[in-house]
């Protein structure tokens, strides 16, 4: 929690035990900033939230702590609004010890060490996870912003946290995907292919399919075509994979382990989780094929497992597979997936609740659709290739730090216009230029004087808009724990955004560098500092760069 807001909660607290011998066992007390400063810098509703426990009115409540209020050195004075609500104006000097706890972890502020962390729950979040059958395109460049920034603001706040791909290798995708570079392969080498069995139309299956033939020759034309099919299966998934790893590193995105789904069929976790819901209550068979109950569990309707012909259903290995994740020691799942995996949430809680484990701790971020907008227009094709446009073309035309950032700001599970031609423009307008520019204002501020100090307290700093920067640079813990405990990343982007408005406003209005008053300048270069070393922390969790200059 932020150092002022902790300070004046201890305050309400101890003055609570002392008033009303009252323990806030249950963290009743709360402080926030009010909207309009008129009415304080914090306030609470505390005296309204005990009426009933202590049976008295609540401006009666209010009007006694307010007494017991003022009297401590941190509060200049209180007010009561309303049915009892107390606002709090507090002493400038002890609004500005935030910069001291900002200047002394210049690195770390807000960060919470694993080894001394509350956090005990160990996470697996998995996250893009695309078919290496191609691509990847607007959907995944959004659930993969994303995943990569919550994975790091979940271990900034003392998570321990592993990445997770999910390779989709033991499908028929992959099968398809053997015919389909079997039959580009016989093309590359002027021989008759069949049209039919090519389900991947991409250029780029065309492309591999060509670098194979460049490379073999006619080698897997002479061979047994199952014996060719099973190598175009293994090669193309192989270089597809990698093609991916690649435009995800050009991406800034990376992961600690990638999970073959076709290790799970040949370890036989597979078969022992589907033998494990065939001998529970909730399965039965009906015309041939094995079902699962999955309407006791919330569901619309039960869903098979294990089809007539004997072929498994994808919901069955994804149950294995999230078995597995829980077997090997996680305490809480979290899937980013595609829109139209809405429906799918109900029936994998379903399985993993007959196979005996918690379905609430299997959550569900689900990325909604991207449109790419350019002059009001719909863009649904790359003017290069013709085809859907990939993540590396678009980091190539709008630049990775704001690509990330458009698909970061807002919340996941809305629908999402991104504006190539606001994406381009290195104006004020881009939101992310706009804060990157802050940064290089404070740079290059400092690098013209850099003679701050860290003290207990910054006496000069007294005017309204330090004061504000000041609290909203307090408040930068609280975001990113809220962060963490909501998933909702995008609060971040808007905090750094209202924290370049505030500092260019101050700027524009403001002498920081003042010869003629040392002292003051001093003070101000802290703050500067400050701001710079949170717009720094903030950008880098959201896997951005900062600019020096600009």
């Amino acid at each position: 929690m932020s150092y002022i807001s902790t300070t004046l909660i201890k305050v309400i607290k101890d003055t609570l035990k002392k008033i009303y011998n009252y323990e806030d066992e249950t963290n009743l007390v709360m402080v926030e900033i009010p909207k309009d400063i008129n009415h304080g810098d914090y306030s609470t509703n505390i005296a309204m939230r005990l009426t009933k426990i202590l049976k008295m009115n609540p401006r009666e409540i209010a009007s006694n702590l307010v007494s017991e209020f003022e009297k401590d050195e941190f509060i200049e004075k209180c007010e009561i609004a309303g049915p009892g609500f107390i606002n709090f104006f507090l002493k400038k000097e002890g609004i500005s010890r935030v910069l001291k706890e900002v200047l002394s972890n210049p690195e770390t502020y807000g960060k919470t060490p694993l080894e001394s962390s509350p956090h005990k729950e160990k996470i697996m979040v998995e996250y893009v996870s695309a078919n290496p059958t191609g691509d990847l395109h607007l959907g995944h460049a959004r659930g993969a912003a994303y995943g990569d920034a919550l994975t790091r603001i979940l271990k900034y706040t003392g998570y321990d946290v592993l990445r997770e791909y999910y390779v989709n290798d033991g499908g028929n995708q992959i099968e398809t995907l053997g015919y389909s570079l079997l039959e580009r392969y016989k093309e590359a080498l002027s021989l008759p292919s069949d049209i039919e069995k090519i389900g991947y139309q991409g250029k780029d299956v065309k492309e591999l399919a060509k670098k194979i033939a460049l490379e073999e020759g006619d080698k897997y034309i002479k061979v047994d075509e199952k014996e060719a099919l099973e190598y175009f299966k293994k090669i193309g998934t192989k270089l597809e994979l990698e093609k991916i790893q690649r435009d995800l590193e050009l991406y800034r995105v990376s992961f600690d382990h990638y999970q073959s789904e076709l290790e799970l069929y040949t370890s036989g976790k597979v078969e022992n989780a589907l033998n494990l819901l065939k001998n529970s209550e909730y399965t039965y068979e009906n015309e041939g094929a094995l079902w699962l109950k999955t309407t006791e569990f919330s569901d619309d309707k039960d869903r098979v497992l294990v089809k007539s012909d004997k072929t498994l259903t994808y919901l069955t290995p994804d149950i294995a597979y999230h078995k597995d994740k829980f077997d090997r020691g996680y305490d809480e799942l979290i899937d980013i997936l595609g829109a139209d995996h809405h429906g799918y949430m109900a029936r994998l809680r379903a399985g993993i609740k007959v196979l005996g484990y918690d379905p609430s701790k299997l959550n569900f971020l689900i990325v909604q659709i991207v449109r790419l907008m350019e002059d009001g227009n719909e863009v649904k094709m790359s003017k290069r290739t013709g085809n859907a446009v990939t993540i590396r073309e678009l980091c190539e035309d709008v630049g990775v730090d704001v690509a990330r950032f458009f698909f970061i700001s807002k919340p996941i599970d809305s629908h999402l216009d991104f504006d190539l031609t606001l994406a381009r423009s290195q104006s004020s307008d881009n939101p992310i230029y706009y804060i990157q520019y802050a940064y290089a204002r404070c740079s290059s501020i400092l690098r013209r004087n850099s003679n701050y100090e860290i003290k207990e307290e910054y006496s000069f700093l007294n005017n309204q808009k330090e004061i504000e920067l000041i609290k909203h640079l307090d408040i930068f813990k609280d975001v990113i724990d809220d962060i963490a405990i909501n998933k909702e990343v995008n609060k971040l982007g808007n905090y750094l955004y209202k924290s370049a408005q505030l500092f260019h406003s101050y700027y524009n209005e403001t002498k920081i560098l003042d010869d003629n008053n040392i002292d003051l300048t001093k003070e101000r270069l802290a703050l500067v500092k400050s701001i710079s070393i949170i717009l720094n922390i903030g950008l880098s969790l959201l896997g951005i760069e900062v600019k020096e200059e600009m």
